[in-house]
């Protein structure tokens, strides 16, 4: 079964703190908080297996344009777990292809939240050791949250070291 779909998927947001054996490590880098929002472009899911329960399964990947402080575009590769009612828990990663606070570069954003049938919230963190170019170093981890469309408002506390 194959579907088009125009919601995205959101994330609380969590301290950006950088940790070495469990310690803070100190850097040169200054915090700052990312907002704006996000279009979903295309997304189309496919499933791939049914449950007992009556849930499913699916693969789900996507685009999207960012405008405010992040300016570029995402590609989204999702995993969903639908239950019997239409909600269903996310996990996913999403290479950026994006300005930060003006900075050009990539990197990886893992993500993972809930879709309550009409709604989608979550977490998303940038993924160690992924940024290139002016956003090599980057860390944090911050959410989104989108109402059933295509438009969502994200939130991103990061460093760039």
């Amino acid at each position: 079964m194959r579907r088009s779909w125009h919601h995205a998927c959101a994330h609380p947001v969590r301290n950006p703190i950088s940790r070495h054996g469990g310690d803070r490590v100190m850097t040169n880098a200054t915090a700052a908080k990312a907002t704006g929002t996000f279009h979903v472009t295309s997304m189309e899911e496919d499933a791939y297996e049914s449950l007992e329960s009556g849930g499913k399964l699916t693969r789900a990947r996507g685009d999207q344009e960012f405008s405010g402080d992040i300016e570029g575009h995402g590609h989204v590769e999702w995993l969903m777990c639908y239950r019997e009612d239409g909600s269903a828990r996310f996990i996913g990663h999403q290479l950026m292809r994006c300005s930060v606070g003006g900075r050009p570069g990539t990197f990886v954003i893992e993500a993972s939240g809930d879709f309550d049938g009409s709604s989608s919230t979550g977490d998303w963190w940038v993924v160690p050791g992924s940024g290139t170019e002016q956003l090599e170093g980057i860390t944090g981890n911050g959410s989104f949250e989108a109402a059933k469309g295509p438009m969502a408002t994200y939130a991103l506390d990061y460093e760039v070291s």
